[in-house]
């Protein structure tokens, strides 16, 4: 499948028929300065290669050719900013989310209770639906029964928030080579944080789909949906969950002046419909897009 299968939509929230939906009429808040970007790592910058010519990959996705790319020192988080980092944010500034305004986000149909409501699936990605009240702090809605765990990344955060957060902690979000540059962890054209290999000697190295994508996952890493944001090994700069988890939001346009870049992949991935849990890989969203399977993290300015 070579369309944005991880995530329901490149364009944002959607009504039939592909319009853009109207977002609720009340306005965010200003998300001025005030936070902090905590427990960041010093990388020193340089020059790298960067992208992939795997035959495997999606060429609309832009992932090749390999190029070489130079980036200066930066601080990048440890980790994608979690449920409870972000509580701390809203708490402060007041801010509205985009999920908020919309009125709703996209939840895997996996993570809601048999007796859910029926609700309308995303076109070509139909374990996707459309859950009013679905929010950052409510990643099921009113009656999903989902918990925002403190520790977990936040989800239901579209590239306007997470640009909102970073502002306010004083950051910003990495660029699409900063961001590669920090999840290759120092190896080259190896496609994970770690090496070659997805499951060393059959070891777990990230969260991503485990067994038979939609219907089944066998949760043989320790995962259904998200893991806590500092889980399995770091790679070698000190970074946990560069691939797998969560999707993360870049500062780059992947389509100009239409759809942001993400990076990394997600707990949905699985290499029977979606290899881009690799460190190259890459698909682009509409900057007011949430889901139930995007985050982010920052670095500083």
């Amino acid at each position: 499948m070579s369309g944005h299968c991880c995530s329901p939509s490149a364009e944002g929230p959607q009504q039939p028929g592909g319009t853009v939906a109207a977002a609720a009429g009340h306005p965010r808040s200003a998300a001025t300065a005030g936070g902090t970007l905590t427990d960041a790592i010093s990388l020193p910058g340089g020059t790298f290669l960067m992208g992939s010519d795997d035959p495997l990959a999606y060429p609309d996705d832009g992932e090749g050719p390999v190029r070489s790319a130079t980036v200066g020192p930066f601080r990048i988080e440890a980790t994608t900013v979690t449920n409870a980092q972000f509580g701390a944010f809203i708490a402060a500034t007041g801010y509205v989310t985009d999920a908020e305004r919309y009125g709703w986000s996209f939840v895997f149909a996996g993570e809601l209770p048999d007796e859910f409501p029926p609700t309308r699936g995303a076109v070509q990605a139909p374990w996707w639906r459309q859950v009013e009240g679905a929010t950052w702090n409510r990643p099921g809605g009113p009656l999903g029964g989902l918990t925002a765990s403190p520790e977990h990344p936040v989800v239901h955060v579209s590239f306007n928030d997470a640009t909102a957060y970073a502002t306010w902690v004083g950051g910003r979000l990495p660029s699409e080579a900063e961001w590669e540059y920090a999840a290759r962890g120092g190896l080259e054209q190896q496609n994970f944080p770690w090496g070659p290999d997805l499951e060393p000697g059959g070891e777990h190295r990230m969260n991503v789909w485990q067994g038979t994508f939609p219907a089944s996952n066998s949760e043989a890493d320790g995962w259904y949906a998200t893991a806590p944001a500092r889980s399995f090994e770091p790679n070698a700069y000190g970074l946990f969950n560069m691939t797998g988890n969560v999707w993360e939001w870049c500062a780059d346009w992947f389509t100009p002046g239409e759809n942001r870049v993400a990076k990394g992949g997600s707990f949905l991935c699985h290499e029977s419909y979606c290899r881009r849990y690799r460190v190259s890989a890459r698909q682009g969203l509409g900057p007011d897009s949430t889901t139930g399977n995007t985050g982010f993290r920052c670095v500083d300015l």
